[in-house]
């Protein structure tokens, strides 16, 4: 039999590759220019075949860099960038001893284009008799490996050595690579032509690279003027034009316009220094940016506000006697009315009153102030003292701006001895998945609009998880779930209503679903002629009481709950299925599903079942020929058995198949070789009969699920407490099927070096047949606008390997965990596997949980709107790849538990 061994790695390159240090094994360094293809295979051994994990730590050009795991042997980055450089390491490991890291720093070599600013200064010397003037004239690029710098004047090379008036230094604290070129006291052959030459020797053939400029005594930085104030005002519809003018600056300064915040308008034309905005609009306002460069001095900016008329938001707020803390309008009390518009320019904006169509008059009575200084900016209050009958009435606010084209706004507000309270409609009943509507009666004109929440500390403020604003009082919600169930409050909102204590009114939101029972699904066992007890329970529902419950037995009804009938005749055993139990609420109903058998004492065993073996050997050219025996193994409830074997190859599986086992008993097999100088070593499996297998992925053995060797990539196991927190957004699920950060689940990584098709296969465990129909019902979440292909095949192990489609879904299905239910009839041992395909782009993780093989058919309809039931599809079979034999015997061993 084959032995474990564990991993070991070696990394080659196969990309384009500039110089691999090979001779250094300490610090293996593999350098390449910025642009080409990256290329690192990580060769593994070991048995098990090991899995292969490329990461990264960053590089010198990045601290932040995003790292993003990759779980195949060969990485590949086209057109690699500088931040990706760093150290790169292969982990591989089988389970069997310490995992082998390998790791290889990658170089990225880069130079950009050198980039020369010009400062000039003038001083005083011995008190005004004559000025020095200084130039700097200060070369910055990027690169890798530092670049190294050449000044020259003209074609001749600037140095120290040569030239007293000329300095070269590097200076402190700059970014990137800095060279500066000092010219003291500025000489007549001073003017002209200096290069700056950036050169990194020519590795990976990157060519040098310079900059010129041209010092003249007419060398000076840019200055501008703008051709409008500071701020401008304009009219919506106007066209509008703003020059920027050049007053000085050699060379001939570029002129670049910028809008803040965001891009410039849709429709603006800059040429130039002249910047042409059509048909202005609100949301056009905002500072506009004239900025003047030529690399000598520092850039000049001028910057014009302009403000585009506008006005919304028209806003009331009516306030009684704040001295005597009154909550209602009373006659004899002072009363505020407060009006309000957002406008651009605040300031510029007027306000009139008018009372029952009149303009208000002011009195001792009827104050009217234009900033309250407890209310926002502009804010017109008009107060009413010692309130009498013949104040009540209706009064409007006009805003305007004066011989401006901008409509006025107004706002409306009836003053009587009514005030603003919400009542509410006390308990509304829905049943889940229909639309509601919670409705909370308001008095006042205008009418005050409605704030709405949820009561519940524990539950989210609103479906939308923020308070919500209504104008008619109404909150709509729809296709309400149970977890929406619970007590809303309205309350009037402190603007377009009183400024007083809110007032508030509260609603309950009872929302029905039909009942959840259990068991949903039970296997009842009973020796024959002894009585059943089936209970089905009501879990939750609501109402939260049972209305009726009817009993089937085989499709037909039960006047009451049944007994157990003993079966006349039964070959092995009887087996009698009560069809469900249904539990009615009003709303809907649940059942119960029972498979009840009796067994037998004295009937003949149950029918025998094959289990297919499988085990490679490590060593083959290491073992003696084969000698056949025939010795066997006397122990109680044993079972020996000489397995023949021709020719193996190495690595090659090698099976046999059991044909006399039974369900539900457990086995221990042994696998012992025998040569011509007797037993090798023995291993030693436990095999488990079980009537169906349900995998949650909690262990990281995965439920005995194993990845297929000849596809491009492995399935990953994770929770939402070990995923890549830098993972590519708007894919993949938050957490599993439960909805906990410690839940596992699998899933596709499908971002680089994954390409379009290629798969990644989950092979299930093998299971016998012992029954004609089974059910496979899994979550699926595949979400993003990427996503490939998500493929369930069955593998039947009958006559070789067989693999056969049975079901496919392809396409972005929402962030939502949802599930499938799929028919299978396998005619011998069989095999599942989950076969996820990737898709156009990186945005195609796909990710299952929680999967359950079941006896009998899948359920004919659907349960939950969230649990999509998808019927099988149609597809070729496919053949696998043929066994081969090798020279040796195996005797097995099968003790019965």
């Amino acid at each position: 039999m084959g032995r474990n061994s564990p991993a070991q790695a070696q990394i080659v390159h196969a990309g384009q590759a500039c110089v691999v240090k090979e001779d250094n094994i300490s610090e293996r360094v593999y350098t390449i220019r910025e642009g080409d293809t990256l290329v690192l295979q990580c060769l593994v051994t070991g048995h098990p075949r090991p899995q292969v994990r490329w990461t990264k730590t960053a590089g010198s050009a990045s601290d932040k860099f995003q790292e993003t795991s990759v779980f195949n042997e060969t990485l590949r980055i086209e057109r690699i960038v500088r931040t990706q450089g760093g150290r790169y390491y292969c982990k591989a490991e089988n389970g069997v001893g310490v995992p082998a890291i390998k790791s290889i720093r990658v170089d990225v070599q880069y130079l950009d284009e050198p980039v020369l600013t010009v400062h000039q200064t003038v001083s005083d010397v011995r008190g005004n008799f004559y000025q020095e003037k200084t130039v700097f004239l200060r070369c910055t690029v990027n690169s890798n490996p530092p670049a190294r710098f050449i000044w020259k004047r003209g074609l001749d090379t600037l140095s120290h050595s040569q030239d007293n008036g000329v300095d070269i230094y590097e200076p402190l604290y700059t970014q990137g690579e800095t060279k500066v070129l000092k010219l003291k006291n500025l000489r007549p052959q001073d003017y002209a032509s200096y290069t700056c030459q950036v050169s990194v020797r020519n590795v990976c053939g990157i060519p040098d690279k310079a900059v010129t400029f041209w010092l003249t005594n007419t060398t000076a930085p840019p200055a501008l003027k703008m051709s409008v104030n500071e701020t401008l005002v304009a009219n919506p519809g106007e066209n509008v034009t703003v020059q920027c003018l050049l007053t000085g600056g050699d060379p001939l300064p570029q002129l670049q316009w910028s809008h803040g915040p965001g891009p410039l308008p849709l429709g603006a034309l800059a040429q130039g220094g002249t910047l042409s905005i059509p048909s202005v609009q609100a949301q056009d306002s905002g500072y506009y940016n004239c900025t003047a460069t030529n690399n000598v001095g520092n850039p000049a900016k001028k910057t014009v506000n302009l403000l585009v008329r506008s006005m919304k938001n028209a806003t009331f707020q009516i306030t009684p006697d704040v001295i005597k803390e009154s909550e209602n309008i009373q006659l004899g009390q002072d009363l505020k009315l407060s009006c309000h518009v957002d406008a651009v320019p605040q300031e510029k904006v007027t306000y009139q009153w008018f009372k029952n169509g009149k303009p208000a008059r002011m009195s001792k009575r009827l104050l009217v102030t234009r900033n309250d200084p407890e209310l926002p900016a502009v804010t017109s209050s008009l107060e009413l003292i010692d309130l009498h009958f013949s104040d009540y009435g209706t009064y409007l606010c006009v805003a305007s701006f004066p011989g401006a084209p901008v409509p006025d706004l107004s706002v409306e507000v009836n003053i009587s001895s009514e005030t603003a309270c919400p009542r509410a409609r006390a308990v509304v009943t829905v049943r889940e998945g229909s639309p509601a509507e919670l409705q909370c009666e308001v008095r006042g004109k205008p009418r005050p609009p409605v704030l709405w929440s949820r009561v519940d500390k524990d539950a989210a403020l609103l479906p939308s998880g923020l308070s919500l604003e209504t104008s008619d009082g109404k909150l709509r919600l729809e296709r309400v779930s149970r977890d929406m169930s619970g007590t809303y409050r309205c309350q009037t909102a402190r603007y377009n209503g009183f400024n007083v204590r809110p007032r508030e009114a509260q609603v309950h939101l009872n929302v029905q679903f039909p009942p959840e029972v259990e068991p949903s699904s039970q296997d009842v066992r009973q020796a024959l002629g002894r009585p059943v007890l089936l209970r089905c329970s009501l879990l939750r529902g609501s109402p939260q009481r049972i209305s009726s419950a009817v009993w089937r037995f085989k499709g037909q009804l039960l006047p009451l709950p049944p007994a157990v009938p003993v079966a006349a005749e039964a070959p092995d055993h009887s087996e009698l299925r009560l069809d469900a139990c249904s539990i009615s609420n009003d709303v809907g109903s649940a059942a119960c599903l029972f498979q009840v058998s009796g067994e037998c004492p004295d009937c003949p065993a149950p029918a025998k079942l094959p289990y297919v073996l499988q085990w490679t050997q490590r060593e083959p050219d290491a073992v003696d020929p084969l000698a056949q025996t025939t010795d066997s193994l006397n122990q109680q409830n044993a079972m020996v058995k000489a397995i023949p074997v021709r020719r193996v190859e190495k690595g090659q599986l090698l099976e046999y198949i059991l044909t006399d086992l039974r369900v539900p008993h457990s086995y221990e097999v042994r696998l012992t070789p025998y040569t011509t100088f007797g037993a090798g070593d023995t291993a030693s499996r436990i095999i488990h009969y079980t009537e169906h297998n349900t995998c949650h992925f909690e262990d990281e053995k995965i439920c005995g699920y194993t990845q297929d060797l000849t596809d491009n990539f492995d399935w990953t196991w994770q929770n939402a407490l070990t995923q890549n927190p830098k993972r590519s957004p708007n894919t993949g699920p938050p957490t599993d099927i439960s909805g906990t950060p410690e839940g596992y689940y699998m899933f596709i990584e499908t971002s680089r070096p994954r390409e379009l098709g290629d798969r990644a296969r989950l092979v299930s465990p093998l299971y016998n047949a012992s029954a004609k129909f089974y059910c496979v019902s899994f979550f699926y979440h595949m979400y993003g606008k990427h996503i490939g292909s998500l493929n369930l095949l069955v593998r039947s192990r009958n006559k070789g390997a067989l693999d056969t489609h049975a079901w496919s879904l392809s396409g972005n299905k929402g962030n939502a965990w949802q599930q499938a239910h799929v028919p299978i009839n396998p005619s011998g041992p069989f095999q599942i596997i989950f076969e996820g395909v990737r898709g156009s782009g990186y945005l195609g993780d796909i990710a299952i949980d929680d999967i359950t093989l079941k006896k009998g058919e899948c359920p004919r309809k659907q349960m939950d709107p969230n649990k999509v039931v998808v019927m099988p599809g149609s597809g070729a079979p496919w053949q696998s790849r043929p066994q081969l034999w090798g020279p040796m015997a195996i005797f097995l061993l099968a003790l019965q538990r």
